[in-house]
């Protein structure tokens, strides 16, 4: 599902438009900070998509029940996943479909390449898919001969300008339409060299290129939304069009899809289908949805194949805290309302899958100790916000302090000198483990004062407190501690505390 953002004139500005692979999220993110223009077109399109949002979800009273049951819907899924994804290609199989298990993305980028080889041809089209430019499977193709072309305007625009997407739903929200028109004149060899830059006239041009690519397509390649395990179907909700003319024009269609995409039947898709464009493009229904089931013959493909992803999915399902990452519909409502996202854009965090359900999803699936995964948990101010627009309720704050929990824990084992997060927890431990012990801490506040300056702030800390320091300032300590107040205030010779205060003093 895609929508493309052209509303913001002006000059290219994201960047250098390249992924920083290795990079982790604190330097990408530093980096793209700098760059104030890519900060006024991020929060100009995620404002204008989140109040579309806002206004069509007020218009259903039941929408909070409807949360809880997508959610209850994607909790069942997650239960019964090994007897669903049966039950699902016994149903996809006896209506002529072909299934092929792929383990982790080599086993799926070999499976697709081979069955395109066997069409014959060197040149396919492309739905837009999460789950194939996980797998990378693009680059691929490219490295095998086989040219892949996107048809979502959104992903062409990105393909044909050598970049990558840095939002979910919107892959080139970091693109201006007068850098669309650039790259149109620049890249598509049979445009109008009198193109302007409005619209309509950007998207008149997409469409007439991708024509004749549809009409000669022999091999189309689509993810899905959503799989139907009591009758074999799968569907694709999109909003341009282009979709509809992958799935049904070429001979032979090859579908990449994790296997969490499943839903037990129909009546379970009606709650996804209310769902998913009111947190997406804040629209009330998808103006295409797609929906097959096998092979008929003599109208759409005749060769239908589906390529069932797991690449870390099992090791995200074996995770008890982290599993219900696994429920996300791929709306991108998180990243509409985070406000880190919004300031540094997608491509900081250097993965397929950016904002905070990539925060947590891209270390679930490939693990968190690389030094690009750990500090993705850290990418979050924990507000709370995506929680709130998580059409199916993911607690991904609560993921994200299991995820930071797991990194800590991760690095614990691999030093024999404890750290200085070691010795401050566990002097911090021992000190407020005991009221007297804590009573006579206090009394060293007053010399906190000596490191602040005129104007009562502590602007720079030693050691690991220095990270903090950075980017903010301390208020100077009181001169006396609250137990001290209170001790003076409510003066009482007799009282236990007082007694044990004095003792103390």
């Amino acid at each position: 599902m895609s929508s493309t953002y052209l509303g913001m004139p002006g000059l290219p500005v994201y960047g250098d438009g390249n992924l920083h692979a290795s990079e982790a999220f604190p330097a990408a993110a530093k980096r793209e900070l700098g760059n104030a223009q890519l900060r006024a077109n991020l929060g100009h399109a995620t404002h204008t998509i989140r109040d579309k949002r806002l206004r069509v979800v007020a218009e259903l009273p039941d929408w909070e029940d409807l949360r809880e049951a997508g959610s209850a819907i994607k909790a069942s899924v997650m239960a019964r996943l090994p007897e669903l994804l049966e039950e699902f290609e016994k149903n996809f199989t006896a209506r002529g479909g072909i299934i092929h298990w792929a383990r982790d993305a080599d086993e799926a980028n070999g499976i697709v390449r081979d069955l395109i080889r066997d069409a014959g041809v060197d040149e396919v089209v492309k739905v837009k898919s999460m789950a194939t430019q996980e797998i990378g499977l693009n680059e691929y193709l490219e490295e095998q001969g086989i040219s892949a072309l996107e048809t979502d305007l959104a992903e062409l625009i990105v393909q044909l300008d050598h970049d990558k997407p840095s939002h979910i739903l919107v892959p080139a929200i970091h693109k201006n339409r007068a850098q669309i028109r650039e790259i149109f004149l620049r890249e598509m060899p049979d445009v109008d060299p009198g193109l302007t830059d409005t619209p309509a006239r950007l998207a008149e041009a997409a469409r007439q290129h991708l024509r004749r690519k549809f009409l000669s397509a022999k091999v189309a390649i689509s993810g899905a939304n959503f799989a139907l395990a009591d009758t074999g179907t799968l569907a694709v909700v999109e909003s341009e069009g282009n979709g509809r003319m992958c799935l049904t024009l070429p001979e032979t269609l090859i579908t990449v899809m994790g296997v969490e995409k499943l839903l037990p039947s129909a009546t379970d898709l009606e709650v996804f289908m209310q769902l998913l464009p009111r947190s997406s493009t804040g629209e009330r229904m998808n103006p295409y949805t797609s929906l097959w089931t096998g092979v008929t013959e003599g109208d759409g493909p005749q060769n239908v194949h589906l390529v069932l992803l797991d690449n870390g999915r099992s090791a995200a399902l074996a995770d008890e805290m982290g599993r219900s990452a696994l429920h996300c519909i791929r709306c991108s409502a998180c990243m509409n309302v985070c406000p880190v996202y919004e300031r540094t854009g997608g491509h900081a965090y250097g993965s397929t899958y950016p904002g905070p359900i990539g925060a947590i999803l891209s270390p679930l699936l490939t693990g968190i100790t690389s030094e690009e995964n750990a500090s993705l948990p850290y990418a979050s101010s924990l507000c709370g916000a995506c929680y709130d627009a998580c059409p199916v309720k993911i607690n991904i704050p609560e993921i994200l302090v299991h995820l930071r929990s797991e990194d800590v824990e991760s690095r614990r084992g691999t030093t024999k000198v404890p750290g200085q997060m070691d010795v401050a927890m566990k002097a911090a431990s021992w000190v407020m483990g005991s009221g007297r012990r804590m009573a006579l801490a206090e009394k060293a506040l007053p010399l906190g004062k000596l490191a602040a300056g005129p104007d009562r702030k502590i602007k720079k800390l030693p050691g690991m407190a220095a990270g903090w320091t950075q980017s903010r300032d301390i208020p100077a300590p009181p001169a006396q501690s609250f137990r001290d107040w209170w001790a003076k205030e409510h003066h009482d010779p007799g009282s236990e505390e007082h007694t044990e205060l004095e003792e103390k003093a």
